[in-house]
């Protein structure tokens, strides 16, 4: 009778001596706890800009002003979500991001925030794709404004042809014309809104609750560059699809 060897060769030890050293680091966990709270607070504290242009987006509903997409709430997250004009699917790794929205959507409502996603492609592009996906949150058009160029995802051919683009608040190398992204936003009772934060690169992270529970197992992610992983992501209705590509959007 033969057994398959292990997945990976690893140190073995009692459990006492796994104790200690899980104990040291759990000491580093609780240091990174009190850091990403301290991050957490300086963020909230960040000054807004007030948007002199309230942005039109095709809907389901018809045209809607962002200020109208606030949902009776004061705060709106938005996720730049990675699907151009004649795309035939949206990113994978955005794909995989908003994998996790429906089932957390009721929560966040009960923090007074909404949650869309905006992408570039014309809503019937959009819905196509959302359809097959099985979503149900909200998602909108931005093709006939300049809300993704404004928040610097969404980038002309001359500027990917000089090799760089301004993402993530620096000149990026990037070679494709979508990237994603985050935003957060803020309206008064007057109606107005306030951009108050964005996140791009791997700080859209925070989107992939899967990614901290696998970060848990002995495998972890299994990725070869960490800056430009997701090897392994698919569609979720496409795993197992031999033919389906294993390159994609990664995040900067």
């Amino acid at each position: 009778m033969t057994t398959n060897p292990p997945l990976i060769s690893h140190p073995v030890v009692t459990r006492d001596r796994w104790l200690a050293q899980r104990k040291a680091l759990l000491a580093q966990e609780k240091e990174l706890t009190r850091q990403r709270d301290r991050v957490a607070s300086e963020r909230r504290a960040l000054p807004w800009v007030k948007l002199e242009q309230d942005y039109v987006f095709d809907t389901p509903q018809g045209p809607r002003r962002l200020s109208e997409l606030f949902q009776g709430k004061r705060q709106l997250l938005v996720q730049h979500f990675m699907l151009g004009p004649g795309w035939e699917q949206g990113c994978k790794s955005c794909s995989f991001m908003a994998d996790h929205l429906d089932s957390i959507a009721i929560h966040l409502a009960q923090r007074d925030i909404a949650w869309l996603a905006v992408s570039r492609a014309p809503l019937a592009e959009i819905q196509r794709f959302r359809e097959r996906m099985g979503w149900k949150f909200d998602w909108v058009s931005s093709h006939g404004n300049d809300f993704n160029r404004d928040f610097h995802v969404s980038f002309s051919p001359e500027e990917t042809a000089r090799g760089e683009v301004f993402y993530n608040f620096h000149m990026t190398p990037l070679s494709q014309q979508e990237a994603p992204g985050i935003s957060c936003f803020w309206r008064d009772d007057d109606g107005q809104v306030f951009h108050t934060y964005s996140t791009f690169g791997r700080g859209v992270e925070v989107m992939m609750g899967a990614y901290s529970l696998i970060d848990l197992t002995p495998k972890g992610r299994d990725e070869q560059d960490m800056s430009y992983g997701m090897e392994w992501v698919r569609h979720h209705d496409r795993y197992g699809d031999a033919a389906a590509p294993a390159t994609g959007c990664g995040c900067a």
